[in-house]
């Protein structure tokens, strides 16, 4: 259940982003640590499919992903059961649990566009989390939360994450300081 990158290699218009990279990720959270723009989404689009490396390697990637993207990616006119009806083609009977685990209410039929930017953050985050999933690609999960809400969100996560690879890109490491690290970049 491992996913291994060897040698990776990324350049947009010549500048590399990715230059041979090799790492494991095993279950469990794994942070992708690096300063802006020294290649955590970039390395989350390679294993997603979304995008071709310039080399290297990549293997055990080809599963069922779920993934937060640093847009949160709703559907604004939605309410939160209408998101999560959308995405995953149903509201999960243990949606109405993990969202309120969140501070959310399933029952809100009010459109996510009127939503703070945290209670939208924490939608997208759940969201990811109800889909079936065999590993989990989370670019900054924790944009716009406080401190408490980010503790939250990282105690769902490790639950929800049991027996998957997790690869979580984050500037901060607070409450991660068990995790492996992959260090990209400067």
């Amino acid at each position: 259940m491992e996913i291994r990158v060897d040698g990776l290699r990324k350049s947009y218009g010549g500048r590399p982003v990715l230059d041979n990279l090799t790492a494991v990720f095993r279950p469990g959270i794994t942070c992708i640590a690096a300063p802006s723009g020294t290649g955590k989404t970039t390395l989350l689009r390679l294993l997603l499919g979304l995008e071709r490396p310039d080399g290297g390697t990549i293997s055990g990637a080809n599963r069922r992903w779920a993934a937060v993207f640093q847009e949160d990616r709703l559907l604004e006119r939605l309410p939160a059961a209408g998101n999560l009806r959308f995405a995953l083609g149903r509201v999960p009977g243990e949606a109405g649990a993990v969202l309120a685990r969140l501070g959310l209410d399933l029952s809100d039929p009010g459109p996510v566009r009127d939503w703070s930017g945290g209670m939208r953050r924490r939608l997208a985050l759940a969201r990811a989390l109800l889909a079936p999933s065999d590993a989990l690609a989370l670019d900054e999960p924790f944009t716009g939360l406080d401190e408490e809400n980010r503790r939250r969100c990282l105690e769902l996560i490790r639950e929800m994450g049991v027996g998957k690879p997790v690869l979580l890109a984050t500037h901060d490491l607070t409450g991660l300081e068990d995790a492996p690290v992959v260090r990209l970049g400067g």
